[in-house]
C-alpha cells in the first residue's frame, strides 16, 4: 500500500456502448500491478457485466448483491484476476453478475449511495481504485464518475466514437464534474490524449496483453496508466523487459 491514506480513484468512462472500457481498466490494472501495486476494479457496468469474464469460478456475492444488502463487507465480492507469477502486485475486480431483478434494485439512488461508500472503502485498502463505468445513463454510473478523482473517457477510433467522444463530455458536464482523459482504443483519434492500437490477443482469455512484452499495444497501456496515476513516463529501454520493466520505475515506490 503508499504511503497516503487512501489510493485515488479512475473512472474509465465509456464513450459508446461496446467501446472497450473493461478491457482498457483490465489492462491498465495489470499494468500498475506489474509495478507491484494493489488494484481494485469496480464494476459499474450493470447492464454487459463484462469484468465477470474475467475471473473464474461462481460469482457470489458480486457487486450489486453488495448494494443491496449493506450486511457484507467489500472483500466478500472480490475476485483475483489470474497474472502471471512474475507480476509483484495484484488485480481484484467485483464485478457484476446478477438478474434482472437485482440490477434494478441496485439502480436505485440508495444503491447508489452504497457504492460510493464502497469506492471510499477500496480506496482505504488498494493502492489504485478503477471503476468500470457505462455511458452515463443510470444512478450507480453517477455515482461512479461523482465519487472519482479523475475520469478518463474510452471511445471507438472511428466517426462514432468522435460523436459519442461530445456526448459524453456533455453528459458529465449535466452531473457537475468532467474528463481528465480521453483515449482511444482499436486505433487513433485527433481528439485523444492517449491512443491504443488493436490487438491481435483480443479473447478475454488472452487478458491482460500488455505484459506480454514492448510493443506499440503495451506502450500506450502504459501511458494510460501514467496518466491515470499522474506519474511522469518512464520510456522502456531497448531490450530491457518491456512493459514491466518501465511501469515498475513509474509507480515505483
Amino acid at each position: 500500500m503508499r504511503e497516503t491514506e487512501t489510493a485515488d480513484v479512475t473512472a474509465f468512462v465509456g464513450a459508446a456502448g461496446g467501446a472497450g472500457t473493461t478491457r482498457t481498466g483490465i489492462e491498465v490494472g495489470a499494468a500498475l500491478a506489474a509495478g507491484g501495486r494493489e488494484v481494485a476494479i469496480l464494476d459499474a457496468a450493470f447492464a454487459t457485466q463484462g469484468l465477470a469474464d474475467y475471473v473464474g469460478g461462481r460469482i457470489d456475492p458480486d457487486l450489486t448483491r453488495l448494494l443491496v444488502d449493506d450486511e457484507r463487507d467489500l472483500s466478500t465480492g472480490l475476485r483475483e484476476v489470474a497474472l502471471p507469477e512474475r507480476v509483484p502486485g495484484r488485480v481484484a475486480v467485483c464485478p457484476a453478475h446478477a438478474p434482472f431483478e437485482r440490477l434494478a434494485r441496485a439502480k436505485r439512488v440508495e444503491a447508489a449511495r452504497r457504492f460510493e461508500s464502497l469506492i471510499e472503502t477500496a480506496a482505504a485498502r488498494f493502492d489504485h481504485v478503477l471503476l468500470d463505468v457505462p455511458p452515463i445513463a443510470a444512478n450507480q454510473a453517477v455515482a461512479a464518475v461523482n465519487a472519482a478523482d479523475r475520469i478518463a473517457v474510452v471511445a471507438p477510433a472511428s466517426d462514432r466514437g468522435t460523436e459519442a467522444i461530445q456526448r459524453c463530455h456533455e453528459r458529465l458536464a449535466d452531473v457537475g464534474t468532467g474528463a481528465s482523459l480521453v483515449v482511444s482504443v482499436r486505433g487513433e483519434l485527433e481528439t485523444a490524449d492517449v491512443s491504443v492500437p488493436g490487438t491481435e490477443a483480443t479473447a478475454v482469455d488472452a487478458a491482460p496483453a500488455c505484459l506480454g512484452g514492448d510493443d506499440a499495444f503495451a506502450r500506450a497501456i502504459q501511458r494510460v496508466a501514467a496518466a491515470v496515476t499522474e506519474e511522469e513516463l518512464a520510456e522502456p529501454e531497448a531490450g530491457g523487459g518491456g512493459l514491466l520493466g518501465s511501469v515498475g520505475e513509474l509507480v515505483g515506490r
